[in-house]
């Protein structure tokens, strides 16, 4: 009996996420938009000295990376960063994490979606009809991507990873006989006080090490590979970023802080009239990595949160491992849909949805990393990095100002359910799927082995 179970589990695994599919995924999480605009405004904010902000960032989010790797490492689990704070702080503490990750989709997906829509718009010279339908169809196939399965997901993101790395990666090589040491003076006109104000702004293109957290159960060995998995993604994303903002600082110079499209401009210089399609095409792609990768972790979430009985029974659909969870699959999409016809319409604020994305997206990540406190070895350097990547993300939430509103309100909705439903019942878990109360079942001070199945 105990081989035909190692069996299973041996076939079941074969079957998950390999460790270049899983990087595809992480790289997807990380890299996003967000580069496409920003390099011209951090260098507007500090200068050529902006460069000193992304590397800052990158070592930053070292250890925020590996602390959600060894979590999800120790127990890979759907729920993610809930099925942490859940083990560290308690039931209800876990659903209002989980809200807040499940419902901030419908808003920051939307305004994700417009960003690259605009971006593709400017590159292929159309109007807002043109941003509006582009924005639609990435969106669309994000979760069309997700509704044929992880495994084909995690394929077309792999080869649109390396697509998009190869294309930034040109663009810097086609720039780079354009460079002028000139360019770099002066290093910081604003003084080196404006990198902090850079930093800042910079942060979220370097968020989304918490959505990768729910798909560590479809890993095909996540004891091995999530670390891996890590370095890799640390490695590509810093390598793409500083190459990409170095050019930039190089090869536009004073240009660069005006510049609406940084990266079409660098193509421009090596590539002329074919830059366009290239920037449209790098626009997409970068769209649609995050959007897919949020997509996957939050369905799954929605699903397990619904086999806890703190969302619709329907949403608990596909909850195993390997599985498409429809319920929350669809649910998401038509929350998602809604909010960004009310975008398009008028209804609501694009400014709104991003701010309240944000928000929802900081506060989650401070619950993991002030899970991670709780959770990792004491006095290693791991748990020293979480303490200090936990302070700064709370310091960067405090300053979300009115955006706070709305994961103060999911947060209301999840105490409410948690009260409600009291305690959940238990959760059904595939073979590989730690159960979520093992943890809570472990006294604490054993060994890390014990507490494996």
């Amino acid at each position: 009996m105990e081989s035909n179970k190692s069996n299973n589990n041996s076939n079941s695994g074969a079957k998950g996420l390999g460790l270049f599919r899983a990087t595809g995924i992480y790289v997807g999480a990380i890299l996003g938009s967000g580069v496409l605009v920003l390099p011209a405004i951090a260098a507007k904010e500090a200068g050529p000295a902006s460069l000193l902000a992304w590397a800052l960032l990158l070592v930053f989010c070292t250890p925020v990376a590996f602390s959600f790797a060894e979590m999800s490492r120790q127990q890979p689990d759907a729920g993610g960063i809930a099925h942490f704070v859940k083990r560290a702080f308690g039931r209800r503490a876990s659903v209002v994490a989980g809200y807040l990750f499940y419902f901030s989709i419908p808003f920051g997906a939307p305004a994700t979606a417009v960003i690259g829509g605009n971006y593709i718009a400017h590159a292929l010279g159309g109007g807002r009809e043109t941003a509006v339908l582009a924005a639609a169809v990435i969106l669309l196939a994000a979760f069309a991507s997700n509704a044929v399965g992880l495994r084909v997901s995690s394929r077309i993101q792999l080869a649109l990873m390396v697509l998009l790395v190869g294309l930034l990666a040109l663009a810097v090589a086609l720039a780079a006989p354009h460079a002028k040491a000139e360019n770099f003076q002066p290093f910081a006109p604003h003084g080196y006080w404006a990198v902090g104000g850079a930093a800042s702004l910079l942060f979220f293109c370097f968020a989304g090490w918490e959505a990768v957290s729910h798909l560590a159960g479809e890993f095909r060995n996540p004891e091995r590979d999530l670390r891996r998995a890590t370095w890799l993604t640390l490695i590509v994303v810093g390598t793409v970023y500083i190459g990409v903002v170095a050019a930039s600082v190089a090869v536009l110079g004073p240009r660069l802080p005006a510049s609406a499209v940084p990266i079409a401009d660098l193509l421009e210089k090596g590539l002329g009239s074919l830059a366009a399609p290239l920037t449209a095409v790098a626009a997409a792609v970068l769209t649609f990595g995050p959007i897919n990768t949020f997509v996957a972790g939050a369905s799954r979430l929605g699903a397990a949160l619904a086999s806890d009985g703190v969302l619709p029974r329907d949403l608990a659909r596909g909850a195993g491992r390997g599985q498409v969870p429809a319920g929350s699959l669809a649910t998401l999409a038509v929350l998602t849909l809604l909010s960004f016809a009310a975008a398009v319409g008028g209804l609501t604020d694009m400014q709104f949805q991003i701010g309240a994305a944000s928000a929802c997206f900081t506060a989650v990540t401070a619950f993991g990393l002030a899970a991670g406190i709780r959770l990792l070895q004491p006095r290693t350097a791991a748990w020293y990095g979480v303490i200090v990547a936990a302070a700064v993300m709370v310091a960067v939430l405090l300053f979300s100002g009115w955006a706070l509103v709305v994961p103060l309100v999911l947060a209301a909705a999840a105490v409410g359910v948690g009260r409600r439903f009291g305690v959940a019942p238990e959760r059904v878990t595939t073979p590989v799927t730690v159960p979520p109360l093992l943890a809570e079942a472990v006294p604490r001070g054993r060994s890390q082995a014990a507490a494996r199945p």
